[in-house]
């Protein structure tokens, strides 16, 4: 019994090492026909093959080599490099950060003729957000000056065009202050904050308990805020959670134990409460 097992072993460990081998060799020879470790990507080669392998790069550790890739297929009509890219440097990924080479890596994205609905339009609703992201403040030392007129032009595109959660957030969070040049209404500012929630965005979830409990639903507004303060990601939760905690600190025991239980019955339901 024993000398089976180890002969079974054998044989899969040799099976194992061939597949590996054969993956290698795979992933070599595909490398070959693009890029050359001491000249780079080769000329006249398939800029979607380039970007395959850039990808295939990063994963593996290489982002030098991902960077030159995705320069490639970028200059030759890859949207998908040139948003990697403009992530790369925005977020100091292999490269070192630099939130102006992101802004123009992104501003070539929404220049693109993409229309709603195609394959590539996550790229363009992701970049008009950024766009409008570094528009909010600026980058200091750049021609990149605090813009929020422009910057509610572009989350309103990716908003209403793409439909993208973070713009519709970001849209009813002016309405709700008067910025961007919008004039201040809570029910635009609501509309804009459940389109967003009904998509999960935490942070439209948090803000629309907020103001629900400001007009006097206090159960269901801090059941929201409760709720999404556990949906919220890690850079959310800090603000989410001074809102929610301010609230129940005003609110009566009563209301806040409904509140808890209603908002157990929002995680585990997956609905909003605000039916």
């Amino acid at each position: 019994m024993r000398t089976s097992e180890v002969l079974r072993s054998s044989v899969f460990s040799a099976l194992v090492a061939l597949a590996t081998l054969g993956a290698v060799g795979q992933a070599m020879a595909f490398d070959d026909k693009v890029f050359d470790d001491k000249t780079g990507v080769k000329p006249q080669s398939s800029p979607w093959a380039v970007f395959q392998f850039g990808f295939s790069a990063y994963k593996s550790g290489h982002k030098d080599q991902a960077v030159e890739a995705y320069k490639y297929a970028a200059e030759n009509g890859q949207i998908g490099a040139t948003w990697k890219l403009a992530r790369m440097y925005a977020e100091g990924d292999g490269v070192t950060r630099d939130d102006y080479a992101a802004f123009k890596f992104f501003s070539e994205i929404v220049d693109q003729d993409v229309e709603p609905g195609s394959p590539e339009e996550s790229y363009v609703s992701d970049a008009l957000v950024a766009l409008g992201d570094y528009l909010r403040k600026g980058i200091p030392g750049t021609p990149v000056e605090e813009n929020d007129v422009a910057a509610q032009e572009y989350y309103m595109r990716a908003a209403a065009n793409y439909r993208n959660p973070n713009a519709q957030f970001e849209i009813g969070r002016m309405f709700l202050k008067g910025e961007g040049g919008v004039k201040a209404s809570v029910k635009q500012a609501g509309r804009w904050l459940q389109l967003a929630a009904e998509k999960g965005h935490a942070g439209a979830q948090a803000t629309l308990g907020n103001l629900l409990f400001q007009s006097g639903k206090v159960v269901r507004g801090l059941a929201m805020m409760t709720a999404a303060l556990e949906r919220a990601p890690p850079a959310d939760q800090p603000w989410i959670r001074n809102m929610q905690e301010e609230a129940f600190a005003a609110a009566g025991e009563a209301d806040r134990r409904t509140a808890i239980s209603l908002a157990d019955d929002i995680l585990t339901k997956g609905n909003n409460g605000d039916q």
